[in-house]
């Protein structure tokens, strides 16, 4: 597989996410100590590193579901964590989120999950509301006619898709993805990192994914941060960084080839 080509990585670039000394402490435990990275407007970046490494808690705290025990972030301009309630609801209109699971809720159609974030952020009417989701289903690959059926009788790689749909229905200007491979076939799983780099490309997304899958990295990853001991051990391409002479990522890249070289052995 051929790595993707990598981006200059310039001072003149416009950060969107600016994350600066964080610390995330829970009793005793450091889950972080002075974490820092910029993302810069454009860029489709992987954030990784082992287990307990804290890659989704720092996740949660860029997007305002968990605060950090010391350090700032600024999203899009803004201080997460120092903003009027209105100011932090104005905010989650402008970037979009996609949990490792889809969290779609069971109990409602495709549609009306799409529709969600229209229904809470808009003053749309129904009659608008419809055709939206509908374009929002056909620009992640799915026929109109899916929205009548219900998240249980979907495919995982088409939940996943309803809930990148449903991530990207208000035009989003960064777009946060937690895993989203995670439990997808081999071909599933490619097919979506492809539509994310299209839409990426296509809208002028910033992309920000948490992932452990090696294929995602060496296919559509412009930059990779690497989480270690609490700290970012590496901010670079992915060619760059897979050169690192660090023991953690030359176990991860080798690992991860060798699972990869094994399941197409396996013919699954």
């Amino acid at each position: 597989m051929t790595v993707a080509a990598e981006r200059p990585f310039t001072d003149s670039q416009e950060f969107v996410l600016e994350v600066d000394s964080v610390a995330t402490r829970f009793g005793t435990a450091v889950i972080h100590d002075g974490v820092s990275f910029n993302v810069a407007r454009g860029d489709v970046v992987a954030l990784i590193g082992g287990s307990g490494s804290g890659k989704s808690v720092l996740l949660k705290e860029i997007i305002g579901l968990l605060q950090p025990s010391a350090g700032s972030i600024r999203l899009l301009g803004m201080d997460v964590w120092r903003g009027s309630l209105d100011e932090i609801n104005a905010l989650r209109r402008r970037f979009g989120m996609l949990f490792q699971d889809g969290a779609l809720f069971s109990s409602l159609t495709v549609a009306e999950n799409v529709a969600v974030p229209f229904r809470e952020h808009t003053d749309l009417p129904v009659e608008l509301i419809l055709p939206l989701v509908g374009f929002k289903l056909s620009l992640v690959g799915l026929s109109p006619d899916v929205g009548g059926k219900m998240p249980a009788e979907l495919s995982g790689g088409m939940r996943k898709r309803v809930a990148l749909a449903r991530a990207l229905a208000l035009e989003p200007e960064i777009l946060f993805l937690d895993e989203p491979t995670s439990g997808l076939d081999p071909i599933s799983a490619r097919a979506f990192d492809q539509l994310v780099r299209v839409l990426s490309e296509g809208l002028g997304l910033t992309v920000f994914i948490v992932t452990h899958d090696l294929d995602t990295l060496l296919s559509i990853i412009d930059r990779v941060i690497v989480l270690a001991d609490g700290k970012v051990i590496a901010n670079d391409t992915v060619n760059k960084v897979m050169k690192l002479d660090n023991p953690w990522i030359r176990d991860y890249f080798q690992t991860r080839a060798l699972a990869a070289r094994k399941e197409g052995s396996d013919g699954t």
